[in-house]
C-alpha cells in the first residue's frame, strides 16, 4: 500500500501578512506617485518605478535598515512572491498591448519597420560594444572576458521596452495612431532580435564553443514559433473565443487570460522571454473575427490600475541608486547614458528618414524607441546572474532604463502633435476606446443589466 503524501504546508500567517502589507504599500505608493508623474507630464510608470526605489535599497534600507529588513526580507522564496504578482501584471499588460496591434498595418509598413528597427539596433549595438571595450575594470566582473562584457553592454543598449512603450502609448492615446503602431511594431522587432542576441552572449559567458549551436537553436525555435502562430494559433484562438462567447464577459476574460499565460509559458520553455508569448497571443486575439472587445474592458481596467503598477514598483525594488555616489560609476553612467540616447535616437531617426517618413514621424520614432524601461532591467539582472556584470555596471544599465523612459513622453507628445492623422486611425481609435472602456459606460451597462 503506497504511503500517503503529506499535504504541502500553507503559507505561514506572518509571511502572508507581510506579503499583503508589501503589495498594499507598493500599490498605494505606485498609484499616488504615478498620478503625480502624470500631473507633471511624465509617464505614470516613472512614479510607479519610484515607489519601489523609495522602499528599496536606494532609500529605505539606508534610512531604516531594520525596518527594511523586516518589510522586504532578502530570503528569495519570500521575495519571489512579490515578483510573481508583478510578472502576472506585465504578462497581461503585454498581452492586452498585442490586441491593439494592427497586423495589416504592419504588413503594409514592413519595409519601413525593417529600416527603423534595423538601424535602431545596429548603431547602438556597435557603439555599445565599443564603449564596453573601453570600460574600466571596475565595471567588469572578475574572471569575465572583456569581449563578453562588451557584447553584453551592446545588447543592453540596443533593446526597446515593449511594456514601457505600450503603457506610454496607452496613456498618451497614441496606440490607434499610425505612428503608435509603427513604434510598437519596431519595438517588437527590436525585442525579438535583442533576445536572440542575449542568448548568444549568454552562451559565450557560460558555454563558450557552443555559442554557434545556441544561436542556431534559438533562430530555429523562433521560426517555429512564428509558423505555429500563423498556421495553427489563429484557428485555436478563434475557436476558443467563439466557445467562450457563449458564457458572457467573465468567460471571455478568463479564456483570454488563460491563453496569454499558456503562450507565455510556451515561449519561456523555448528559451525566450515569457512576454514574447504573451504579446504574440495578444496579437492573435486582437485579430480574431469573433472578438467582442467591450467584454475585455474590466480586464483592461484591472491590469492598468492594479497589476501593472505593482510590476513597475517591484522593478524599482531591484535598483540601488547609491552606487552612483562612486565617482567611477557616475562617470561611466554619464558616458553610457549619453551614447545610449544618441545612438538609439540616431538609428531610429535615420532608419525612418531612409524609409521616407517625415521629420516629425522620425522624431517620434526616435523618442518612442529610446524607452528601455524594465526590459533593460531584466537584461541587467541576467547579467548579474551570469556573473558578467558587477553591481556598478548593473546600476549604470538601470540608470539608462529609467532616464530614457522619462525622456520619451515629452518628446513623443511634441512630435505626435505635429503629425496629421489618417482615415484608418479613426477606426483603430474606436477599437481602442471600446477596449479601454470608461467608468460611465461600465456603470450604464450594469444598470441596464
Amino acid at each position: 500500500m503506497p504511503l500517503a503524501v503529506a499535504p504541502v504546508a500553507v503559507i505561514p500567517a506572518q509571511n502572508l501578512m507581510i506579503l499583503l502589507l508589501q503589495l498594499g504599500l507598493l500599490l498605494g505608493l505606485a498609484t499616488v506617485l504615478g498620478r503625480l508623474a502624470v500631473r507633471l507630464g511624465l509617464p505614470a510608470l516613472l512614479g510607479e518605478l519610484s515607489a519601489g526605489i523609495l522602499i528599496g535599497p536606494s532609500l529605505l534600507a539606508n534610512i531604516a535598515p531594520d525596518f527594511s529588513a523586516w518589510l522586504l526580507p532578502t530570503d528569495p522564496a519570500r521575495f519571489h512572491m512579490i515578483d510573481a504578482v508583478g510578472q502576472l501584471g506585465v504578462l497581461l499588460l503585454v498581452g492586452l498591448t498585442g490586441m491593439h496591434l494592427d497586423l495589416g498595418f504592419i504588413r503594409r509598413q514592413g519595409r519601413t519597420a525593417a529600416w527603423i528597427s534595423g538601424m535602431g539596433l545596429i548603431i547602438p549595438l556597435v557603439l555599445g560594444v565599443g564603449i564596453g571595450f573601453l570600460a574600466p575594470v571596475e565595471m567588469i566582473a572578475e574572471g569575465v572576458d572583456h569581449t563578453v562584457f562588451a557584447l553584453f553592454l551592446g545588447v543592453a543598449l540596443c533593446v526597446s521596452a515593449i511594456p514601457v512603450i505600450a503603457k506610454v502609448l496607452m496613456e498618451m492615446r497614441l496606440l490607434h495612431r499610425d505612428i503608435g503602431q509603427l513604434i510598437l511594431s519596431s519595438a517588437v522587432v527590436d525585442d525579438v532580435v535583442g533576445w536572440l542576441l542575449l542568448s548568444v552572449v549568454s552562451a559565450l559567458a557560460t558555454a563558450g564553443a557552443r555559442t554557434g549551436q545556441a544561436a542556431l537553436t534559438a533562430i530555429a525555435l523562433l521560426a517555429a514559433l512564428v509558423l505555429v502562430a500563423i498556421l495553427l494559433g489563429r484557428r485555436v484562438v478563434a475557436r476558443v473565443l467563439r466557445a467562450a462567447d457563449r458564457g458572457g464577459s467573465a468567460t471571455t476574460i478568463a479564456a483570454v487570460t488563460i491563453m496569454i499565460l499558456l503562450s507565455a509559458a510556451a515561449t519561456q520553455s523555448m528559451g525566450f522571454e515569457a512576454i514574447l508569448g504573451a504579446f504574440v497571443c495578444g496579437a492573435l486575439v486582437g485579430s480574431a473575427p469573433d472578438l467582442k472587445v467591450a467584454r475585455l474592458a474590466p480586464l483592461q481596467t484591472l491590469v492598468a490600475a492594479v497589476l501593472a503598477p505593482i510590476f513597475f514598483a517591484t522593478a524599482g525594488l531591484r535598483m540601488d541608486l547609491t552606487e552612483l555616489a562612486k565617482p567611477p560609476v557616475l562617470v561611466a553612467g554619464i558616458v553610457v547614458l549619453t551614447v545610449a540616447i544618441a545612438a538609439k535616437f540616431a538609428g531610429a531617426y535615420l532608419g525612418a528618414r531612409i524609409a521616407r517618413r517625415t521629420k516629425w514621424e522620425a522624431l517620434a520614432l526616435g523618442a518612442g524607441l529610446n524607452s528601455r524601461g524594465v526590459i533593460e532591467v531584466i537584461i541587467a539582472m541576467v547579467g548579474l546572474r551570469l556573473g558578467v556584470l558587477t553591481t556598478a555596471s548593473y546600476t549604470v544599465i538601470v540608470l539608462v532604463a529609467v532616464v530614457t523612459s522619462m525622456m520619451a513622453p515629452p518628446l513623443l507628445r511634441y512630435a505626435a502633435a505635429r503629425i496629421a492623422p489618417t482615415e484608418d486611425e479613426s477606426v483603430r481609435e474606436e477599437f481602442f476606446d471600446t477596449l479601454q472602456g470608461s467608468d460611465r459606460e461600465l456603470v450604464t451597462t450594469a444598470k441596464e443589466a
